[in-house]
């Protein structure tokens, strides 16, 4: 199994708009093989520095699958209106991608 995962720094005042992008997406995600799920998280506000800390979460059945799905159609799809929408980010969204070594 494979997690990949995407920080986001949304500006505070603009969470709303950023999880509307996410809610009205058309996803294809469910017609990928070997994807299992997905959840947009969100995170603790930092004040101090001004955002909200988001995280998507998607499962797949390895890194292969994964892999395929970022050099497919639909990941172009799903992306072509990225950073189109009216929330502010703090820097770029931080990509962490992980193996899964012992799960229930």
């Amino acid at each position: 199994m494979y997690i990949a995962m995407n920080r986001f720094k949304v500006k505070n005042g603009t969470e709303e708009a950023f999880e509307d992008v996410w809610k009205k997406r058309d996803s294809t995600l469910n017609q990928m093989k070997g994807f299992r799920e997905f959840h947009l998280l969100r995170g603790p506000v930092n004040e101090a520095e001004g955002y909200t800390l988001y995280a998507s979460h998607a499962v797949w059945d390895s890194f292969d699958d994964f892999s395929a799905w970022t050099r497919s159609e639909n990941f172009r799809n799903a992306h072509k209106n990225a950073g189109s929408s009216k929330a502010s980010y703090v820097g770029h969204p931080q990509f962490e991608g992980f193996s899964v070594v012992e799960g229930a």
